[in-house]
């Protein structure tokens, strides 16, 4: 497809970044993706039969979607045509054209590759659109996404396309892109060893990211400069943000790590979890209020200290502000995970409000209701009620579910921190009730 500047004559006048000189010209070259690319993956298959179905290509930035794309077609077979539109910038009429092309292609025995970038972009109307060119066999679709396609994308069309997985680039694939950088420009990177390390955890996975900082600092090297150190390369770049959505998967992903991290008492990795999520610009009230959660959920009554201090760290934060503020958050996080934990209390509400939804409307016992006036005496209301502060042992063993339904035990604390005493006690009080409803 042309653009403004092809239709100028200008598109090959204009320097190529050095990411677009590298880019892999065969899957060979693709650094990181082994897994779909390897003697009998995924996409080796499908090239290697040159029969292409719809797919969906999922990963971070910079990890060879595009190129993937482009060499699916190309290495698959000499025939195929290749469309590509990004979702960001194409609309219905794009689209309509992309399909009409098709039409004259298909007229020809030529069938089409339509590779739709970021197609998570398209609205569901626009999703459903691709829907019967490609049953018809009119186009394969090959998308590409940053984002869970099990919430961006129409059930119907991932029913007709299989997602794959792409990978960030672990440090030996970002390696391989620096030393195929050396390679082409004819120079070394003027770095230091812990810098060129530095460089390579700067870049998060993405390569693209890599490269350009690669290009950057060729173009301020010369000969007779010392070999740039760590601090002088943090100078010279801007860290890459890290790859956080606030309000997509990366949100949810992070926050369960979190909780399942203080379930599990990593209290190490539940700093770093809650960092991560800092460093990518979570919003920390949304920390705080998990934490919360987490104090009462999965700590519960084991140390009934817990919620108290996840409450005061709210309201330690919010006086504060940041950054101060954020080490209340720390401090909560440390203890949480360290606490005795049970979920006792939390269990045991969830089967009680189970065994509420099934009885509906049933009464309490009348000695459990008041009677504030004299036809509710009449009634027989509050006969037979013992009030506990006026026996010996401060326990009167009255039964309060509704007369008609079996008694239920749903809290069962663990012998474990202080749900050990309320243990005690509870085995002492079902004794005791047991002993005197044996005794009616």
């Amino acid at each position: 497809m042309n653009t403004l500047f092809s239709a100028a004559g200008l598109e090959s006048a204009a320097p190529r970044p050095l990411a677009d000189q590298l880019r892999p010209t065969s899957l060979s070259q693709i650094v990181g993706q082994d897994h779909l690319l390897e003697e009998g993956a995924p996409l080796a298959q499908m090239v290697r039969a040159g029969q292409v179905s719809s797919m969906i290509l999922w990963g971070p930035p910079g990890v060879g979607k595009t190129t993937i794309a482009r060499l699916i077609a190309k290495e698959a077979s000499s025939s195929l045509a290749f469309e590509q539109i990004s979702a960001i910038f194409s609309g219905v009429a794009d689209l309509r054209k992309v399909f009409e092309n098709a039409e004259q292609k298909r007229a020809m025995g030529v069938p089409t590759i339509l590779f739709v970038d970021e197609i998570h972009r398209f609205n569901r109307a626009q999703q459903d659109g691709f829907l019967p060119h490609m049953e018809s066999g009119l186009i394969t679709l090959i998308g590409a996404t940053t984002e869970n396609p099990s919430f961006e994308l129409n059930a119907a069309l991932l029913s007709r396309a299989q997602v794959l997985v792409l990978k960030r680039l672990e440090a030996r694939g970002l390696e391989s892109l620096l030393e195929r950088a050396e390679i082409h420009t004819g120079k070394a990177l003027n770095l230091t060893s812990d810098a060129r390390h530095n460089l390579i955890n700067m870049c998060d996975g993405d390569g693209r990211f890599l490269l350009n900082c690669a290009e950057k600092i060729f173009t301020i090297q010369t000969e007779d400069k010392n070999p740039l150190e760590p601090g002088e390369l943090a100078t010279l770049l801007q860290r890459r943000a890290p790859i956080y959505d606030k309000s997509q998967e990366g949100h949810y992903n992070l926050a369960s790590a979190l909780q399942k991290s203080i379930r599990g008492s990593d209290v190490d990795a539940a700093l770093y979890w809650t960092a991560r999520m800092l460093d990518g610009g979570e919003d920390p009230k949304f920390i705080l209020r998990r934490l919360i959660v987490i104090a009462s959920e999965d700590v519960g009554n084991a140390d009934p200290q817990a919620l108290p201090l996840a409450i005061a760290a709210r309201d330690a934060y919010e006086f504060i502000g940041q950054p101060e503020g954020e080490i209340a958050i720390g401090q909560l996080v440390c203890y949480l995970a360290t606490a005795p934990k049970s979920n006792r209390s939390y269990t045991a509400f969830k089967q009680a409000k189970s065994l509420a939804k099934k009885t509906g409307s049933l009464a309490p016992p009348l000695y459990a209701m008041n009677a504030p006036t004299s036809m509710m005496k009449d009634l027989g209301y509050s006969d037979g009620y013992v009030y506990d502060h006026d026996t010996m042992s401060g326990f009167a063993g009255l039964n309060y579910f509704p007369s008609n339904l079996e008694r239920s035990e749903f809290y069962q604390p663990r012998a474990t921190g202080y749900e050990r005493e309320i243990q005690k006690r509870l085995e002492w009080w079902r004794q005791k009730r047991a002993e005197k409803l044996s005794s009616e």
